[in-house]
């Protein structure tokens, strides 16, 4: 979205083995993990080869609170809120992460930043992980040279942005729970459509109306694999991740054939129409698994977001809402992080609960 988280074992046992003795009833038993996830075909497949559809939302505030200094997170991040996002029925949430924050770089503040920051988002994968949440982590603002990521560029930047994903595929490869989003929105050659966007998009280098150096589609890939991370892919079109007209012509090369399509769409978007879905998107979902990172409506209506959840439930294909947030603007799903649905918000607990 564009804009102005051994011993648990034993522990467990020996609870359970307390309760018995008591004669008192046995706790429930812990939350099913979430699967683990690999593209075969088309679709995102459990460990068993079973398809997963990812229905789930955003949990926004891990990309700014850092880099303006004041927090981790927008909220609680605690098990208590990772439990009411389980109870919508979701499977999956995205968190987004600021890569000045990660790599501890250009003057962010310390206390927000580097392991701290590590640490925070790895217990915040973990609970999510726990309460059966596949967890998608991805680049949502970036920065070049020697700025503090406030904000979202058009492009990944050769400065930062392939140490960021090797540091974030090393810290995460061994868990195919959680998939890699590489960039929110990209939106090169001044935000077009054109042929050099494309280019761009995948190749990086010197692109049109931009100051620096852009690391590509390929480029990211190729840094998450090269630290021996396994985990799906996915990788958004240009035009803020809403256009995904020559997303084929262009993929990135992977190695392992483990890459989604990364799609955002609001009423107010590019590819607003069913038209334009059938055109530009429906092909790409026929070849890989297509994953609606974002979608949203600002008017505090629901004929959009469900026209288009009805598409993709034809497809087999996911998505998640923007965003469990309570800022109070027509895209808040909750009044409460104890998961009080808005109107706008009971739509999308309706739909995850069939």
């Amino acid at each position: 979205m564009r804009y102005a988280a051994p011993l648990v074992i034993a522990v467990l046992a020996a609870c359970h083995s307390t309760a018995i003795g008591s004669g008192g009833p046995p706790p429930p038993p812990p939350p099913a993990s979430a699967p683990a996830l690999h593209v075969q075909g088309n679709q995102l497949v459990d460990s068993t080869g079973h398809m997963v559809q990812l229905k789930g939302v955003n949990r926004s505030g891990t990309e700014y609170a850092c880099a303006q200094g004041w927090g981790f997170f927008d909220g609680p991040s605690d098990s208590a809120s990772v439990a009411a996002i389980a109870a919508w029925k979701t499977n999956a949430v995205r968190v987004p992460l600021n890569e000045t924050c990660w790599l501890a770089i250009n003057g962010v503040a310390p206390a927000y930043s580097g392991d701290n920051y590590h640490q925070a988002i790895s217990d915040f994968v973990a609970r999510l992980n726990r309460a059966g949440l596949v967890v998608i982590l991805e680049l949502h603002w970036s920065a070049a040279g020697t700025a503090i990521a406030l904000g979202q560029a058009p492009m990944p930047n050769r400065d930062h942005t392939p140490k960021f994903w090797r540091e974030v595929a090393a810290a995460y490869g061994g868990n195919n729970r959680v998939i890699f989003d590489l960039f929110n929105e990209p939106f090169p050659d001044n935000n077009s459509n054109a042929p050099e966007a494309w280019r761009c998009w995948r190749d990086g280098g010197t692109c049109r109306g931009m100051s620096f150096q852009a690391a590509g589609m390929q480029e990211l890939v190729d840094s998450v694999r090269a630290a021996g991370a396994t985990n799906v892919i996915m990788v958004g079109g240009v035009q803020y991740a809403a256009t995904l007209s020559s997303w084929q012509t262009f993929k990135p090369s992977d190695p392992r054939n483990n890459i989604a399509a990364s799609w955002h769409i609001y009423n107010f978007s590019w590819c607003s129409s069913q038209a334009c879905w059938d055109s530009t998107a429906a092909p790409v979902a026929r070849q890989v698994p297509l994953v609606l990172g974002e979608l949203g409506q600002d008017d505090r209506g629901s004929a959009f977001v469900t026209s288009l959840m009805d598409w993709m439930d034809t497809r087999g294909a996911g998505y998640l809402a923007w965003s469990w947030d309570v800022w109070g603007n027509p895209l808040d799903l909750i009044t409460s992080y104890d998961g009080t649905p808005t109107t706008y918000g009971e739509t999308f607990r309706t739909r995850f609960s069939r």
